[in-house]
This record gives structure tokens, sequence and C-alpha cells, in this order.
């Protein structure tokens, strides 16, 4: 997709939106394939599987604190 497209699916500028894209792009998150004038992004979806399996070994470890407060909130409500 172009910046443009990107920025019409969220309540943001053009700017705050190429920006981000920068930042993906350093990241290598996502890749910018020039096509005429208009630069084209895309997921690197490899890239995104290598950040999903790093946050699966903390995932357990907040779902279980999330619990744990869960049930702090509930035993404070019911005093």
């Amino acid at each position: 997709m172009t910046p443009n497209a990107i920025a019409e699916h969220f309540d943001t500028t053009r700017q705050a939106v190429s920006k981000h894209l920068r930042i993906l792009t350093a990241c290598e998150l996502i890749k910018q394939e020039r096509k005429g004038r208009e630069i084209y992004y895309q997921l690197e979806i490899d890239k995104m599987k290598e950040i999903d399996k790093w946050l699966d070994q903390f995932r357990k470890i907040w779902e279980d604190r999330f619990d744990n407060l869960d049930k702090l909130l509930l035993t404070l409500k019911n005093k």
C-alpha cells in the first residue's frame, strides 16, 4: 500500500504515517518498492513472526499477572 492508502485507514495525517513507515523500514519490519512516482510498502512477514516468537515467551507471564489483578480487584470489590 502507499502511505496515502494506509493513512485513509487511520485517524491521522499522511505525515504521521510516513514517519511510522520510516521507522518500520529502518527496523526491517516492512519493505518499500518504488513503482513510478509512488512508493509501496509491504510487511515483512518473517520479521513479524520473529517478533511474535520473542513476545510469546512473555505472554504467559502477562496473562498470569492480569489474572491475579482480576482476582485482586474482584476481592476488593466484594469487600
